[in-house]
């Protein structure tokens, strides 16, 4: 085998789908159809592009159809790209036993998204906790008050940019 074909067959993505998944990713085109939106996979899992604008209506649309039926939210999480922010949402169907991820990316001058509250009740702590450390908002959101810092703590602290404040024992 020549390097080329080695150094190419080395990045070569990793996929580990099972069954489910494998019927799962092919189903979603269907269901998705009138939203822009990329599937792919990472290792075992099928993977859901969003736009920012269509999340709160994508969300929605895997929980209500009965081929998808996702009605629990497992994670909410954000991710610093410096250059935007990925939001990323690992949801399951308790009745279907499948796994999704579907991600968007906001910019990180004014990260806007709609809350998904709604949705998945459990999303609240998940969306306050997102606030507090890099500064999403989360439109309609029932309350974003502090979860994990003081009310009028300064900067992000999750945020690749932050500076963290020089510490000095007592």
């Amino acid at each position: 085998m020549a390097e080329k074909d080695k150094a190419e067959e080395a990045i070569e993505p990793i996929n580990r789908l099972d069954a489910k998944s494998i019927a799962l990713q092919a189903m979603l085109p269907g269901i998705v159809s009138d939203f822009k939106v990329t599937i792919n996979t990472a290792f075992d899992l099928v993977v859901v592009a969003v736009e920012p604008e269509e999340i709160k209506q994508i969300c929605l649309l895997l929980r209500d159809n009965d081929e998808t039926a996702f009605d629990y939210l497992l994670l909410l999480c954000v991710v610093d790209y410096e250059d935007y922010l990925q939001v990323v949402y690992h949801i399951y169907s308790t009745s279907l036993k499948h796994t999704l991820v579907v991600k968007t990316n906001v910019s990180p001058e004014e990260p806007s998204l709609e809350s998904v509250t709604p949705v998945w009740k459990g999303a609240d702590w998940y969306e306050r906790e997102a606030h507090d450390l890099f500064g999403v908002s989360f439109n309609a959101h029932p309350s974003l008050s502090p979860l994990l810092l003081y009310e009028g703590f300064e900067g992000f602290p999750g945020r690749r940019n932050y500076e963290m404040p020089e510490y000095k024992e007592w």
